[in-house]
């Protein structure tokens, strides 16, 4: 079988998008190396994550010489779906070429999630009327859509009135990294290397708010020394980094929060995860909430929001907070510190709940 997948953030994006295209394609082509594997995408940017891909025999990569790259990858692009004789074709990121259905390639969407709709006030119109029509239409023309969440199915159901039996939940694989043993040894380097605290709270992921990192600080501020515990950020951010930056100084907290923009590797960043006394990640909303398994994987506590996909992720032995209320989140965060839930439980059956999530069925292409 020839499947082919739009390759844009596998090739181009170094986080979110980007790690769920590399893992999914490149597990794919592990588990089946029986079927041919086309990667599309208008440009190709090298880098340790995505070298692998190239100049690989696994894959046969087609890249756009048009000046208009999103014209290419938007229409342009069937002519050499057709020429390269498809089976299957994966839009990996909410689209799927315009005119797909008028030919005889079977086509497959991802939908992450539908953060435009839940919480609108957080795009620039233009962009929200530029998703919903890309979103609607790929719902609405793709064979299957592929939700990474009970949650953002019931989104897509609910916005777009989807037939529900289209949709297949296939939850996000983390990187294999995650699911080997710890290495100790590198723990206590990557702590020394970037002048960590031995006992710290940890926030992952974009910063931003809808991740809602100015609740985490206003609760620590609510917690008097006995219950707090610095706070390490690993993440890139913009204006509202800056805000939270401004709001830890004016609440006295500067020097408890150390600022991470970026590591150097993934290992990294599992150290820093097991080395965590919990996970905080109250987001207003998320299509799946990746960093809250990440963290069960690396036995780590997680404290997380009651909302969206984020219990789905979490499973039943994270905690759970309104992530709007600042005393919730303090009070969870005093019980972890003060040892007033059984953290070795949380470690243990959090692994344990995030290995069985893996354990979901992959898409069968071959349907």
């Amino acid at each position: 079988m020839k499947i082919g997948f739009d390759a844009k953030r596998l090739f181009n994006n170094k986080t979110g998008l980007g790690n769920y295209s590399r893992t999914l394609v490149w597990n794919l082509s592990k588990n089946y190396p029986e079927h041919e594997y086309f990667l599309y995408t208008p440009s190709i940017i090298k880098s340790k994550q995505t070298e692998k891909f190239i100049d690989n025999p696994a894959f046969s990569i087609r890249t756009s010489d048009s000046f208009l790259k999103s014209y290419w990858r938007s229409y342009g692009i069937i002519d050499q779906l057709k020429k390269d004789e498809l089976d299957v074709f994966h839009g990996l990121s909410h689209e799927i070429p315009i005119g797909i259905q008028k030919t005889s390639i079977k086509s497959i969407v991802t939908i992450h999630d539908m953060i435009f709709k839940v919480l609108p006030e957080t795009f620039p119109l233009i962009d929200r009327k530029i998703y919903d029509f890309k979103f609607r239409y790929s719902c609405n023309n793709a064979n299957t859509v592929i939700a990474i969440s009970e949650s953002t199915k019931k989104d897509i159901e609910k916005y777009y009135q989807i037939d529900p039996s289209k949709i297949k939940v296939v939850y996000q694989s983390c990187h294999p990294i995650y699911y080997e043993p710890q290495d100790y040894s590198l723990v206590e380097k990557t702590i020394q290397k970037h002048n960590l605290p031995d006992n710290f709270l940890l926030s992952v992921g974009s910063i931003e708010p809808r991740k809602n990192l100015k609740n985490t600080i206003n609760a620590l501020h609510l917690l008097n020394k006995k219950n707090r515990l610095p706070l390490v950020v690993v993440g890139r951010g913009k204006k509202y980094k800056e805000d939270c930056q401004n709001l830890s100084k004016k609440l006295g907290l500067e020097n408890s929060i150390y600022w991470i923009d970026r590591l150097d590797s993934i290992e990294e960043l599992k150290c820093i995860y097991h080395k965590a006394k919990a996970l905080i990640y109250p987001s207003l909303y998320e299509g799946f909430g990746l960093p809250v398994v990440e963290a069960l994987l690396s036995e780590t506590p997680v404290i997380t929001s009651n909302c969206s996909s984020l219990p789905e992720a979490g499973g039943p032995h994270s905690i759970y907070i309104d992530p709007n209320n600042v005393e919730e989140i303090a009070n969870a965060i005093s019980d972890v510190v003060l040892g007033n839930v059984d953290i070795e439980e949380m470690k243990k059956v959090g692994r344990e709940y995030a290995l069985r999530l893996r354990s979901v069925p992959n898409f069968d292409y071959t349907q």
